[in-house]
């Protein structure tokens, strides 16, 4: 009869190793696993081996992204929710600084791409829905007013998050944010009260 997995010893491991990331120690099969309590069996057991290990840790910074969006409720004004979204997405970086460092290395590939992927789309629905509105222009492309919304949250939280500014620069995200759709077409005013209405700083 097959052994069940525990899932905490998955978890244990995953923070273990982003852990280490941050404070730049080494990570090996065998550093990994001194002082948890586990074998580095394990390691095997619940991942596969190193590589593996690496993709899941990749892939759980963006599900616990995935979840801080999903719990962003939309409103009647759609550029209020882009910014609360932006605001989540700082927040997720500042909650999982260990987590965010690796999400966006790219030597190692996700197990789900998709599911990644999604956590953009949130941005893009959300912009959509301001075009659909009458906030934004009719030539404005979802897909790449999202990314330049992303672009600014993740600018902000690789210097804030991985880098030399202070935690309170992260308020520059209303003013820059504000810019951003308000040259998409919103009138620069009503802008930047939904802006702040969707700012909960991070």
């Amino acid at each position: 009869m097959a052994r069940t997995k525990d899932p905490a010893v998955r978890s244990l491991l995953l923070e273990r190793a982003a852990q280490m990331l941050r404070a730049r120690q080494p990570v090996t099969l065998r550093t990994l696993v001194a002082g948890t309590g586990v074998s580095t069996m394990a390691v095997y057991t619940y991942f596969g081996g190193m590589d593996q290990l690496w993709k899941a840790l990749r892939q759980e910074g963006f599900t616990r992204l995935a979840a801080k969006l999903a719990a962003v409720p939309a409103s009647a004004d759609p550029v209020r929710d882009l910014a609360a979204l932006a605001a989540a997405y700082l927040a997720n970086a500042v909650e999982n600084p260990d987590l965010y460092r690796v999400m966006f290395d790219a030597d190692f590939e996700l197990e789900d791409a998709e599911a990644a992927d999604e956590t953009l789309h949130y941005l893009v629905r959300a912009v959509d829905r301001a075009r659909a509105a009458g906030r934004f222009r009719d030539d404005v492309s979802p897909p790449e007013l999202a990314t330049q919304s992303w672009m600014i949250g993740h600018g902000l939280a690789s210097l804030v998050v991985t880098g030399p500014l202070p935690h309170q620069a992260l308020a520059h995200a209303v003013p820059m944010l504000t810019a951003l759709f308000a040259g998409a077409g919103d009138e620069p005013g009503r802008c930047r009260r939904s802006v702040e209405r969707g700012w909960d700083g991070p």
